[in-house]
């Protein structure tokens, strides 16, 4: 197989799998690599889901409270957050060679 190939059926892998195990294998990745800058980009991502599924008073209110935004990433893999992060998860693990 050649790395186009491979790297198609890599993001086939991960494409197959639920929201929330994406969260857990990119949080997961993320923390063993200290890959600060892929939390910094959940961080900023978060607000912006919220507002995507319906959660207004939840986004205001982080985009105004760190401690609220710490909590949110805690969170950031459960339900329609999740779903509406998921091209972060996919993009972030594809980007790393992390398959299913």
């Amino acid at each position: 197989m050649d790395d186009d190939a491979a790297s198609i059926a890599r993001r086939e892998e991960l494409e197959a799998l639920s929201s929330g195990d994406l969260h857990d294998r990119a949080v997961s990745r993320a923390a063993r690599h200290l890959d600060v800058k892929f939390f910094w980009r959940l961080f900023e991502a978060v607000p912006a889901a919220e507002a995507a599924v319906g959660e207004m008073e939840e986004a205001r209110d982080d985009v105004s409270s760190l401690v609220a935004r710490a909590n949110d990433i805690r969170h950031s893999g459960e339900g329609e957050l999740a779903e509406a992060l998921r091209p972060l998860y996919l993009e972030y693990l594809h980007e790393h060679g992390e398959g299913a």
